[in-house]
């Protein structure tokens, strides 16, 4: 299924107005994340990171945001 990208997706530096938040990590690697810390997932590119979180979220243009900071991955 094909799914349209917005590259121009609000940059946040806090996670709690959309449930996925969308950036890298310490290390350089592109994540996705719910702001819940239930679900999300390592990604060789941001195009990748994106899809992910627009398939998750239905899609919806308020519901992912790009993050300003480094996003911390806790694996529990």
């Amino acid at each position: 299924m094909p799914v349209a990208l917005n590259a121009n997706l609000p940059a946040r530096s806090a996670p709690a107005a959309a449930p996925y938040l969308v950036g890298q990590d310490g290390e350089g690697h592109w994540v996705a994340v719910e702001t819940g810390g239930r679900a999300g997932g390592l990604f060789r590119t941001r195009q990748d990171a994106i899809r992910y979180a627009c398939v998750e979220t239905g899609c919806r243009p308020d519901e992912v945001a790009l993050a300003v900071e480094p996003i911390r991955v806790r694996l529990s």
